[in-house]
């Protein structure tokens, strides 16, 4: 038997057409005054460290969620410059806005405890994907052609010794 299992069924669990009694269902109830310990059976998600609200719990839904709102404002920002093109370079200007929103994102994951919706998976992957994909856009935004605001030599090569 494993550790937290005990011998004798529940006094109340009844079988079911299976064979197997309500307190293996996934319908039951965990006990009252029981263990700390995780169930042998998992029956929900557990939400990523740092999902808890941003504010307190009397604050407006915005308001809680104000980590995750700052970022999609940024790149709902960047988003219409790219679409409305207001001038030349727009569309560069809006890349490096979505990829700075991106960045800060992971920032705000990184040094705040509770960011709420924000926390999608644990806080090392959260970071990680979110400066990978920031740090990304941002510089090809930069090397973007015609004439890059950003050169990188060996791209040059690298694109010439692939196409050719």
């Amino acid at each position: 038997m494993g550790a937290g299992t005990s011998p004798e069924p529940s006094k109340d669990a009844e079988p079911s057409a299976a064979g197997e009694s309500a307190a293996d269902t996934p319908a039951a109830r965990p006990r009252k005054g029981g263990s700390r310990r995780f169930p042998s059976v998992t029956r929900d998600t557990a939400r990523p460290e740092g999902g808890g609200r941003a504010a307190p719990g009397d604050a407006s839904a915005p308001a809680r969620q104000w980590p995750l709102l700052s970022v999609l404002v940024a790149v709902g920002f960047g988003l219409l410059m790219v679409a409305t093109e207001p001038f030349g370079q727009a569309f560069r200007v809006g890349l490096v806005i979505i990829g700075a929103a991106l960045l800060a994102g992971a920032a705000l994951r990184w040094t705040l405890p509770s960011v709420g919706m924000l926390a999608v998976r644990s806080r090392f992957t959260d970071i990680t994907t979110y400066g990978v994909l920031g740090l990304a856009i941002v510089l090809l935004s930069l090397m973007a052609q015609p004439r890059p605001w950003l050169n990188v030599p060996f791209l040059e090569d690298a694109v010439h010794f692939t196409v050719r």
